[in-house]
């Protein structure tokens, strides 16, 4: 199972997105336990205060040390990692989400621990200290590090087995080939004068592959162009020259002798 506390001061943020849809079905399923804290029940002081004001000065608030070290510390386990939603954090892609869903998929077990930044961000005494994994989704600033938590939550969890309906779904989509997905179609096969693509009709799947491919470097190229750059880079043998098959002409069959028996063929 994939277990994960959120820190935050906004729980709610939380609980509604992920308690929906696919998210709260592996969550009914036992797939994943989400459990979001209120970060103030660590503090101590009649206002519950979770922030104040910098060292040395500067604009905004920055969120205490104390709270955040008692959660943590009586959260974690032997296996947990401590995962920090910040701006300045590794850039969150799909191997990322296949990281850490990595354990739940071999059929172990995983435990996460995420911080949700809030106002100017944490005391750097709890990256230097309690941190594991910094993780940005983005660069563009947010209200607050729960909304990023949510996505990266969605992102992992929908990878552990049985999450979604359909097993090839995590496999077949956009960034899990490093491409983005082709276009994609479904009934009637002419809405308002606009066709579904031939070959969708043509029960031919090599040649529905071929087409999704060519078109899935097409899109990337266009939307993509550094994930396009470095496909293309892991995948020349695409780019070269196709060999032409060799045609033996029909004379070489035609003067052929059928051997006698006993005669070399």
């Amino acid at each position: 199972m994939l277990e994960i506390d959120v820190l935050t001061l906004f729980p709610e943020m939380i609980t509604g997105p992920l308690s929906q849809s696919i998210m709260g079905r592996a969550a009914e399923s036992g797939i994943i336990s989400v459990r979001a804290h209120q970060l103030r029940d660590w503090t101590h002081d009649k206002y519950r205060r979770a922030d104040d004001y910098l060292c040395g000065g500067g604009q905004g608030m920055l969120m205490k040390c104390e709270p955040i070290f008692e959660a943590i510390e009586e959260l974690r386990r032997e296996n947990t990692r401590v995962i920090l939603m910040t701006p300045q954090g590794r850039v969150f892609r799909q191997p990322v989400a296949e990281e850490l869903a990595a354990p739940c998929k071999e059929g172990g077990d995983a435990h996460y621990i995420i911080l949700c930044g809030h106002y100017e961000g944490v005391d750097y005494r709890v990256i230097e200290t309690l941190v594991d994994m910094e993780l940005s989704i983005g660069d563009y600033i947010l209200t607050n590090g729960a909304i990023a938590a949510v996505v990266v939550i969605d992102a992992v969890a929908r990878l552990l087995p049985g999450a979604l309906g359909d097993a090839r779904s995590s496999v077949e989509e956009s960034f899990s080939d490093g491409l983005l997905e082709a276009p994609a179609y479904t009934k009637p096969n002419v809405f308002r004068g606009m066709e579904v693509p031939a070959v969708f009709l043509s029960g031919n799947h090599k040649a529905m592959a071929e087409w999704k491919l060519e078109k899935s470097l097409e899109r990337t190229k266009t939307n993509r162009p550094d994930l396009y750059e470095a496909w293309a880079a892991a995948h020349p043998e695409h780019f070269a020259p196709k060999k032409k098959r060799r045609k033996t002409p029909l004379t070489t069959y035609k003067n052929r002798k059928t051997p006698v028996d006993g005669e070399p063929s």
